[in-house]
């Protein structure tokens, strides 16, 4: 059973520990805002995204379990990097335009993952891959991806289409409102295939390690978009595949939970918006059975809470077809806490989450019942078995 949890927080990076108990303790980046803490199953080496007010974002390493952390290779936008994003408010521009073409400068660093050895994959605001193939000594931005045609085509070298179908998200840490790329799923059968989720653009694949890449979208709605079903402008907030059944796809999306059985070449929606399943952030995929999922609902957008003031997770064992509200354990009353998409996590029979208010819940039986490890943290970015 795993013993060990990584948690990313508003101000430091904190560990959880089991030995009788659950544990929790600081390991470091005091007072700094850790957007994302995840351990390489490849060499062990502890990875932080930070999102420091003061220094910047920063990618910072551990190589003894989080005894001690130093600064990383730094993630960076080479020159000539470009982006369409829409105008500022009060900004000077052509009042037609829709979108600016902005120099890219690093805004967030929001999701880390892995591939082959050696191989450290990083996802960013404004919308950037980074990948690192030397175990992090260097980082550099997937061209292929950046210059993709659903965002404007080659930024570098031209001014591309002038359309952009990448529009944006207001999470970067000054708040500009850019795309930005939050989840990164590695086929363990085949590094080459990779799957990445951009809010606001949908999801996309390659499968020759990052060369080339096509929508995957088929099947996903977009509720506030006038085409509903448009290949592009959808808002994924998180998608994982199964690692024992890597065609088994899921997402929580701003218009509800989509499944996919075929590896994401087609989703169909699964929400239940009668069992309190619709809306939310994160969603954990069961290591084996690609057809059994969890997530934590929130109310709605407007609503970022838990609904009617009683915090349940939902799981679903056939696909979506039903799900099961999971509530043992956790509070029922009172209970607002919002649960961000890199904050739940599951490693065999155990699951994890923990929610803006700080508090951490631990299960150890599939979601049947809940423990809360710690109420006191500062608001929870992310949770990792590690």
């Amino acid at each position: 059973m795993t013993k060990r949890i990584l948690i990313g927080t508003r101000k430091g990076t904190f560990l959880v520990e089991k030995n009788g108990s659950w544990k929790p303790r600081l390991a470091g980046h005091a007072g700094v805002g850790v957007n994302f803490v995840a351990a390489d199953p490849n060499s062990g080496t502890l990875w932080a995204a930070l999102g420091h007010g003061h220094w910047g974002a920063k990618m910072s390493r551990s190589d003894d379990g989080g005894a001690t952390w130093t600064d990383a290779a730094q993630v960076k936008y080479p020159e000539g990097a470009r982006y369409f994003s829409p105008p500022n408010p009060g900004e000077e521009t052509d009042p037609s335009a829709r979108h600016v073409l902005r120099p890219a400068t690093l805004l967030k660093l929001w999701a880390i993952a892995f591939g082959g050895p050696g191989q450290v994959y990083v996802g960013t605001i404004p919308g950037g891959l980074f990948v690192s193939n030397d175990n992090g000594a260097s980082f550099e931005l997937n061209r292929p991806l950046w210059n993709h045609e659903s965002r404007g085509g080659n930024l570098f070298d031209t001014d591309g289409t002038g359309i952009t179908h990448w529009f944006g998200t207001p999470a970067s840490e000054g708040g500009e409102f850019a795309a930005g790329l939050h989840s990164i799923e590695v086929d363990p059968r085949n590094p080459q295939r990779i799957l990445v989720a951009i809010s606001s653009a949908g999801v996309l694949e390659s499968t020759d390690g990052g060369q080339s890449w096509r929508g995957r979208n088929r099947g996903m709605t977009n509720d506030y978009l006038p085409n509903a079903e448009a290949e592009w402008g959808h808002d994924p907030h998180a998608i994982q595949i199964c690692p024992g059944e890597p065609d088994h796809v899921w997402q929580q999306n701003h218009c509800g939970v989509f499944y996919s059985s075929d590896g994401a070449v087609t989703w169909k929606k699964v929400s239940q918006p009668d069992q309190g399943v619709h809306f939310g952030f994160p969603i954990a995929v069961d290591e084996t059975n690609g057809r059994c999922a969890y997530v934590v609902p929130g109310v709605s957008d407007a609503k970022r809470m838990a609904i009617d003031g009683g915090l349940f997770v939902a799981r679903t064992e056939d696909g979506g077809e039903t799900w099961k509200q999971l509530r043992r354990g956790l509070p029922q009353e009172v209970a607002y806490d919002v649960v961000y998409r890199h904050a739940l996590h599951i490693s065999g029979d155990c699951l994890a989450f923990g929610s803006t208010t700080g508090n951490l819940y631990v299960s150890e039986d599939r979601g049947e019942s809940w423990v809360t490890v710690v109420s006191t943290l500062p608001p929870i970015y992310s949770v990792r078995f590690a």
